[in-house]
Parts: C-alpha cells; structure tokens; sequence
C-alpha cells in the first residue's frame, strides 16, 4: 500500500520526519499538499509570504518528481473541508497511513484532530511528527506542573533536554538511496490563485538554503552577539523567510552550531549562543501556541490586560504604517516593511513599541499589520513580539519600559546609516541631527519630513500611569 505525506510548513526533503518515515514504510509514496487560500487570507498571508509558498512548493515539487514521488493538489476554501478530500484522494490512490508533521496554533490543531478522526472512522492511520522544533512542547516543563511562562527557564532546560536528545543526522543519505527506485516523474508547476508579491530574493532551493546556513555560521555566527541590534550592518542571517515555510529545519542550524562546539548545547562563544537562544525563542512562542489556546484567539496572555483603553485612530495608526511619525527610526523601519516585506528585529520592536506605547493604539492591530507584510510572518513569533512589546504576554517587557525612539535611533543607528536608506527626505541629514531632523530641516528651508506625531515624554507618562493603575487595580 501508498503511504501519503502531507506537506505544510515544512517544504524541504531533509530532516523531515514524515517524509523518511514514509519512505521506509511502503514501497510507494504519494505527496500532497492542500491549498485554503481563503483560509490563509483570514490568517493574515501576506501576499509576499504567498509568494515565497508558491516558489518553494515548486522547487519542492521537482525534487519530489525527481525522486519518483508525484506531489498531489488538493484545493479548498477553508480547513474544515479537508478531512473530505483528503481521504478522497487517499482512497484514489490506496493509501494506508498518512504522515505530516505538526503545526501548533489552535486552528492547525483543529483540522488535523479532524483529519485524524476521519481517517480513524475510514480504518486508515494517521502518524504524525516533530520535525519542525528541536524539541517537542511536551518535553520541556518545570518540575512541578504545567509549563514555563518565563524564557529564561525554558532556555535552561530547553538546552538541557536537547542534550539529552542529541541532534538527529541528516536524511540526505537515505533520500539519495530513494532515488533511482522509482522513475523520475514530470512536474507541473503550481500557481496559487490569491494576490501575491514577488519573493524572488528571499526564495531558494533545499540545497542553496543550506549554503546560506552554512555560510552565516562560518562567516558572520561569532560577531552575531556584538553586531545583532545594528540595523545598518547585514549582521542577521536573513533565514526567516526559510525557517517559516520549512525550507530550513531547525535540526539543520544545530549541527552547524554543533560544528562548533563538541558540548552542544554548551560550550558555544557569545554569537553562536546569542544566535541559538533564538533559535529557542522561536520553539518558546510556538510552545506557548501549544498551550495557551487563547493567543490563537486574539487574546492576551495576561488577562486584565484586555481592559486597557487603547486607541483606535485610523489616522494615526495610516502615518505609522506609512512611515510618517515624524521619528526617523521608526519611519525608516516602516518603509523598510513596506518595500521589502521585512523589517530588521531590533526595528521591530522599536516601531512596536512605538505604536502602543506612544500612540496607544491596539497591539492587535500592529500584528495583524505586520502579518500582512512580513515575507517571514510567523502567527507564533508575530503574536509573541507584539505582546512582549505591549506589556501584554508572559515574559514581556516590563510596562513601565517604554523605549525612547529618539535614543534607541542614536543607539542602533548612530550615523543614520540605516534611516537614510529608507528615509529619503532626510539623505542630506548630517548625523548630529539625523535623528531629530526637524530644526535643521526648517532651517534649510524643507518641509518635505513630517514634525513628531506624538510628544515621546507624555505619551509615556500617559501610559505608565495607565498601566498601572489598570495592574493596582487588579491586584487589589
């Protein structure tokens, strides 16, 4: 009988669980992956992420084909017609188990609890993996009951753990036995039907993604901890777009780590750590997403949080996504969205803090903003930034926090490197006033920057004061 894999977030061959387990299972393996557009539109897709999909479907699609293994299609509006035309399409080509690795949130959950039960009902099985985190959500808890709601615990024993796991080899000695079994097939590329926006620059094949790993690790991993929060510097691996639609895999980026390290997890220098503590806070958010339902929901971690009175100015909220505050390292973080469907971290959390902090608007609506453009959106770490910058999650910034954008500017961008990229009013800008423009500007003549939207200082104290009578009340 067929075994059938069910790709998701998770379009590449090596270390991919359900892919290997399959191919050792039957003598014949069918690929399938379901296109819900309409589903992914209410998730927020950017049309740059659309695009980035559909180019590594297709180069998925001919690796498959050139193992012998035909990648089916199957289309539909929403999730909850999958259990239907999944199983449809098992039965048309004699499928007896059907593999696919997890996906975390609560919507994804639902429709594979569904699949699962279908499938059951039918007398087919359902396996499913981990391939996706190094480790699974389950496997890392305190001692005593639940789950960590503080990073820096988790890291600990997220490391630990890991040690004891160990870091599974590659696959690539098991696919490049798989190939020649079967006669290499044609493959028709695939092209999604909803708007999408060109991904070109950040799209790679399977192996190319793996050199740009490669080559990050060996060239740039060691200053990653000194160089990190400098936007102007191309220090960042540039690897989310890849991590986000499972090009990478997460086991990928610890054995280069590993290279350096015969401890690993331990015995890391700075950058490498640095860079791998984020690797975990990515496995964090999605641990959350696991057992939190309500941040699938729009709901805040921190419950009496909901009752902040935020802002809702449609206006206000159009100059932040244009990039019209009137501060230049938030405005350069924003046409940086805009232009290239990314946005530097550090600046991401600037221009979030921005927005709910000293404009006091809806941290929902700054997610739901950057979903809808970022190449890399990724509902776990989206969600998981935007409440740890409104004060809203577990381990979030204190709210009593509030980052100057004016300083911040001077600190990660002190020559104005990167706000004259983005900001073109300001490129004659001398650095002694790129990051409060505005006197010289009126000097020379030019209105062409807009004057700060927003007075830093009272938008502040407005805030703190808020908060805290919101958080005295609850503790009362």
């Amino acid at each position: 009988m067929t075994g059938l894999v069910w790709f998701r977030q998770d379009l590449r061959l090596d270390d991919n669980d359900a892919l290997l387990q399959a191919m050792q299972n039957h003598r014949k393996v069918v690929a399938v992956v379901a296109l819900t557009e309409a589903q992914w539109s209410d998730h927020e897709w950017a049309p740059i992420k659309r695009d980035l999909y559909q180019r590594q479907l297709n180069f998925l699609g001919e690796a498959l084909a050139e193992l012998g293994i035909e990648l089916r299609v199957v289309q539909c509006d929403y999730y909850r017609e999958l259990p239907r035309l999944l199983l449809q399409l098992a039965n048309e080509v004699q499928v007896s188990a059907l593999y696919a690795n997890r996906d975390y949130a609560l919507d994804e959950r639902r429709r594979d609890a569904a699949v699962d039960a279908w499938f059951e009902q039918h007398d087919l099985q359902c396996h499913w993996f981990d391939s996706n985190l190094l480790v699974r959500p389950l496997e890392v808890k305190p001692q005593t009951s639940g789950y960590y709601k503080k990073f820096t615990p988790f890291f600990k024993s997220w490391c630990a753990r890991l040690a004891e796991l160990g870091i599974a080899e590659s696959s690539k000695r098991t696919l490049a036995g798989y190939k020649g079994k079967a006669e290499a097939l044609n493959f028709t590329p695939i092209d999604l039907d909803a708007a999408k926006r060109d991904a070109s620059q950040w799209a790679r094949t399977e192996r190319d993604a793996g050199v740009q790993l490669q080559g990050f690790i060996e060239e740039q991993v060691a200053d990653y901890q000194r160089k990190r929060d400098v936007p102007a510097d191309d220090a960042t691996s540039r690897l989310s777009p890849l991590w986000e639609v499972g090009v990478l895999s997460p086991r990928a980026a610890a054995r280069a780590l590993q290279a350096l390290s015969p401890e690993f997890p331990y015995g890391l220098d700075e950058g490498a750590k640095t860079w791998l503590s984020e690797l975990a806070w990515r496995e964090f958010y999605q641990h959350l997403m696991f057992h939190v339902p309500a941040l699938s929901m729009g709901k805040a971690f921190q419950a009496y949080t909901e009752e902040f009175p935020w802002r809702y100015d449609k206006a206000d909220f159009a100059r932040w996504c244009e990039g019209r505050t009137g501060y230049p390292i938030v405005d350069a973080g924003m046409r940086q969205l805009q232009a290239e469907g990314w946005m530097h971290n550090r600046v991401r959390m600037i221009v979030a803090n921005f927005l709910v902090k000293d404009l006091h608007i809806d941290w929902r609506w700054g997610e739901r903003f950057f979903m809808q453009h970022l190449v890399d959106g990724s509902f776990a770490a989206n969600n998981g930034g935007w409440q740890w910058s409104a004060s809203t999650g577990t381990d979030a910034v204190p709210y009593f926090r509030v980052f100057n954008p004016t300083r911040q500017s001077e600190q990660v961008d002190p020559q104005g490197l990167y706000i004259r990229k983005w900001v073109s009013e300001l490129n004659n800008v001398p650095a002694k006033y790129i990051h409060t423009p505005h006197d010289y500007l009126r000097a020379k003549g030019s209105t062409d920057y807009p004057q700060p939207m927003v007075d830093h200082k009272a938008a502040r104290e407005t805030f703190i004061s808020t908060f805290k009578g919101l958080k005295t009340a609850v503790n009362k």
